[in-house]
Formats: C-alpha cells, sequence, structure tokens
C-alpha cells in the first residue's frame, strides 16, 4: 500500500461524486441523468481502486477514456441543450482526461526507470 496519497488519486473521486450527484441541483432528464451517474459512479470507483488497492489493475488508461466519455456525452447523449449539466459533464471530462494521462505518465516513467536499474 502507498505511503501517502497523491492529488491525483482524489480528484478523480471529488469529480466522479460530483457529477454523479450533479443532477440533484441541475436542470436535467433522465438520459443525461444517467449519463452522469453511471460515468461519475464509474469515476469515483475507479479512483478507489487507484488509491486503495494500486496493484489490483492499472486505471489511469481507463480513467482518461472515462473522461473522453464525460466530455462527448452531452452530444451523444443528447443533453448537450441543458447548460449547466453541459458544462458539467464538459469540466469533469477535461480534468479527468488531465488526470488520467498525468497518472499515466507518471506510471510509465516510474516503469521505466525501474526498467533502466535492473
Amino acid at each position: 500500500m502507498r505511503n501517502r496519497m497523491h492529488p491525483q488519486d482524489i480528484i478523480p473521486l471529488v469529480v466522479g461524486i460530483y457529477a454523479a450527484l450533479a443532477p440533484i441541483w441541475t436542470t436535467t432528464t433522465t438520459k443525461a441523468t444517467w449519463t452522469m451517474v453511471v460515468l461519475g459512479a464509474v469515476t469515483a470507483v475507479l479512483a478507489l481502486v487507484e488509491m486503495f488497492r494500486p496493484d489490483m489493475m492499472s486505471v489511469e488508461g481507463l480513467m482518461a477514456v472515462i473522461g473522453v466519455l464525460f466530455f462527448i456525452a452531452p452530444w451523444v447523449m443528447g443533453f448537450s441543450d441543458l447548460r449547466a449539466m453541459s458544462w458539467t459533464a464538459w469540466i469533469a471530462g477535461v480534468v479527468t482526461v488531465v488526470i488520467g494521462a498525468a497518472d499515466l505518465q507518471v506510471t510509465r516513467s516510474h516503469r521505466g526507470g525501474m526498467a533502466a536499474q535492473h
């Protein structure tokens, strides 16, 4: 287990929880609600896996993919006319992609550094 938590572990958890709960205070439709709840819950679960069982699976790439899904969701799922919900999805998507990509880069550099030492 890791000695300390990193911001890239906590931020996706907060983003996922926020996205999953956003339909409570944001004007929405059924399709938009379920999209945000599912993507938010998946993001939060992946963040928890990364925090507490980092050896179980590598979620960095998955986190970036979830971020892309968040970003395109308003157009694909047809709720781009819901301004507040769309902005929530776009911001959650950008943050999740950035964190996932940054974490993936750190993971790759650590693996490469370890391989070079052996």
